[in-house]
This record gives structure tokens, sequence and C-alpha cells, in this order.
């Protein structure tokens, strides 16, 4: 049974960013490997072993803590200064490698920069013999930190690229009405605070970014609820009977269908009933130009849906975003009907009573 942990875990992460992983890598180093070699010649040491494990993380998995671009060039850099250092100190013996390896990690920890490859370049500075030894504090910069600069030039431009989120931000969680309350979501089921307290428990570091955890946790408890109660389509609640307005109606015609039907925003759409945006009360209350077109205050970037999507969609969008309704979409942008908040909260509660009985 204990023989079974050395049994390697199977990897959740798809063909394809296994094969983008190895091509990030090889670019990465090629690279580093030219630029490095033609700035500094055949004279130096243009690229040094540990940039490998750097690829590692870098390109394989660039949202770990360890792969962000202050862990790569804060961690090679204070783990080249603390192995030279060690080596003109103390010599290049291997007790020294192994003091020069344990400070590296210390410092890392201290200036939040952990990057595992560091402890290999401490080691190189004291291992490594005469050219290493000649450079002196010159390691440090040529090649060190051209090397770690190098590679997370490119790891930013090929992580963007293929829309990687790299360098690796936080989610935010921020009220969208700028009130000191939690966003809906963070106030039922476990807390933010909840997950700080557990990790602080634990007392221990986890490759994996605190937001990462988080996503991955709630988006089990959404799979969880769906088996639980069944999957209920966006297109199962909207409301059909949509007004809308055109993109050239007049802002004065806009505000009459408001007022008339007791509405807070209206979808704007073409000819084709295809989504143009989104008018909203307060766009006509801060308009100073009631004679003026729809098109001109609309706003254009819209949450929408597509009629198939489960509701837990919803769940997620209208309760950590300002809006209260979405647009139901189908093909080509068609608006297919609206759906909002309080459609959503009719249809949990029907779900509830259901379930209950």
């Amino acid at each position: 049974m204990w023989l079974r942990s050395f049994w390697p875990a199977p990897m959740a992460i798809s063909k394809s960013q296994q094969a983008v992983s190895c091509l990030g890598a090889f670019c990465g180093l090629s690279f580093t490997a030219w630029f490095c070699h033609s700035v500094l010649g055949q004279a130096s040491l243009w690229l040094i072993a540990p940039m490998g494990a750097s690829a590692v993380l870098l390109f394989a998995v660039p949202s770990s803590p360890l792969a962000q671009p202050w862990s790569i060039l804060g961690g090679c850099i204070v783990s080249a200064l603390v192995g030279v250092s060690c080596a003109r100190w103390l010599g290049h013996a291997g007790w020294v490698a192994g003091l020069a390896g344990g400070l590296a990690i210390g410092v890392m920890f201290a200036l939040r920069c952990l990057h595992p490859p560091g402890g290999a370049v401490a080691l190189s500075a004291v291992l490594a013999g005469e050219p290493v030894a000649r450079l002196g504090y010159h390691f440090v910069v040529f090649p060190v930190a051209i090397n770690a600069a190098m590679m997370l030039l490119i790891a930013l431009l090929f992580n963007n690229l293929l829309k990687r989120r790299y360098p690796h931000r936080p989610a935010d969680h921020h009220n969208p009405h700028k009130t000191a309350d939690a966003v809906p979501r963070d106030r039922v089921g476990f807390t933010p605070d909840d997950l700080d307290a557990v990790l602080n428990a634990r007392g221990e570091l986890l490759d994996i970014a605190r937001d990462d955890l988080e996503e991955i946790l709630r988006q089990t408890e959404e799979r969880a609820y769906r088996r639980r109660f069944g999957e209920i389509r966006c297109g199962d609640i909207m409301s059909t009977d949509v007004l809308s307005v055109s993109p050239q109606t007049p802002v004065s015609e806009a505000w009459t269908l408001l007022l008339e039907h007791r509405l807070n925003a209206l979808p704007v759409v073409n000819q084709n009933r295809q989504l143009q945006g989104m008018l909203n009360l307060h766009d006509l209350l801060a308009t100073a130009d009631a004679h003026g077109e729809c098109e001109h205050i609309m706003q254009r970037n819209v949450l929408t849906c597509k009629g198939e999507w489960p509701v837990s969609y919803l769940l997620e969008s209208l309760g950590s975003s300002p809006e209260h309704r979405m647009p139901v979409l189908g093909e080509d942008k068609v608006l297919l009907g609206i759906v909002t908040q309080t459609d959503l909260v009719a249809a949990l509660y029907r779900t509830a009573l259901e379930t209950r009985g």
C-alpha cells in the first residue's frame, strides 16, 4: 500500500496544452541561448542549466505562484548573490553548496520570490568551477539576470499570445456597487475568509494560486448543485416578449418606453433582431441630449448567455456584476429573450419547493 504513493497521479492536462508547453519551452530556451550567445560571446557562460527548470514552470505551469515574473527574476538573482557570496567567503566544498542552497531558499521565502531553479543557481555559483569563480559577482548579471529576463520576456509574449493568463492576476471580488458588502456569491457557501483560515491552519505552501483554488472549489460546488437539483436552462426561464429599440431610435422615444412599461433597460437590436447593445436607465439619466439616438449612449459590452446554458452561469454572472438582467442570444447574436434576477430567484424557489416535496 505504501509503495503506491510512488506511482505518479494522472495529469489533468490536455494533449494540446502539453504540446503548447513543449513549444513554449523550445521558444524560450532557443531565444535566450541565441540572444545571450550574441551578447556575451563564446568567452563567457551564456546559458546556465537552471533555465531549463525555469522553462518547465514558465511554459508548463504558468499559473503557478512559483512561475510569476517576480519569482523568476527575484529568485534567480538573489540565489546567484547568495551562491557567489558563499563561494567567495567559504570556498567551493560540498557543504558550502548545501549551505548556499538552504540560504537561497530562506532569502527567497523572505522576499516572496520562491523559484525552485534558484536553488540550482546557488549551487552552480559554488560548484561550477573556474569560469564562475572568475566572473565573481558579475555572474549575477551575466548570465543569470540576462537569462532570467529573456526567459521572462518570451513567457510574457508566448503565454499571452495563446490567451493564457500570465502574469497570473488575482480575481477581483470587489462589490461592483462600491459598498462594503461582499459580492452575493461570497455571502453563501464558503467565503474567502473560510479558505484563508484553512490555508493558514495548514501552514504549508501549495503550488496553486489562492484565487485559482477558490475558483476550483466554487465550480465544484456549482457542479454538485446541478447534479442534485437537475439542469434548468436559461431558455427555460427567460422572458420572450421583449421590448427593444433600434440604434436609430430617438432617446426621447426610448425614455417613454421605459416609463410606460416600468423598465430599467432595453436591448438595442438591428433590423435582424441581432443584439447591438443595452440601453440602461442610468444611461438616459446621464445624457443631456434628449434628441440624440440610442446608439450614441447604449452600452456595447454586454454580458449575454445562450438558451441552452445552465442557470448556474447566471448565479455567477448576475451575482458578481452590477447587471440585473442578461440577454439570451441564439445563432448570429439574434435576441431570443431576457433573463432577470427576478426570473432566476423564481426558478430557484420553484426548484427548492419541488425538491422538498
